[in-house]
């Protein structure tokens, strides 16, 4: 079983960057679909991007579409979301997924195991 720990959160001002980490402990993040996934208040947890294992395939939301980019860094079993170009709306808890096998990558049903999330807040 693998766990997560999400770290690189914070207080930001918009247009500004953030450097997300989600480092994996217990099994080797490589061989798992990693995905990010924010959520507002009140709200239900919207998909950010992921990643393949193997191919490397990339997916991300319109809303972060040339902004956030999602990158794997195997030696270091972490996976890594860079945030640019923020915005107050991209105030959130930020939340690493993975799993083994997953056929909808934005669909945070897809992933049995989950980090404890990490706040972005991103000030007008």
């Amino acid at each position: 079983q693998v766990q997560l720990a999400e770290s690189g959160g914070g207080l930001v001002q918009a247009g500004g960057s953030l450097e997300l980490s989600c480092a994996a402990s217990g099994r080797t993040l490589s061989s798992y679909v990693v995905g990010w996934f924010r959520q507002f208040p009140g709200k239900e947890r919207e998909f950010v991007a992921a990643i393949r294992p193997n191919s490397g395939n990339t997916y991300y939301a319109d809303s972060v579409k040339g902004r956030f980019t999602i990158s794997r860094d195997n030696a270091k079993n972490t996976v890594t979301l860079q945030l640019d170009s923020l915005k107050p709306e991209d105030t959130a808890v930020y939340y690493c997924a993975a799993d083994l096998s997953v056929l909808f990558p934005n669909r945070w049903r897809s992933y049995d195991y989950w980090g404890q999330g990490t706040q972005v807040t991103v000030s007008s």
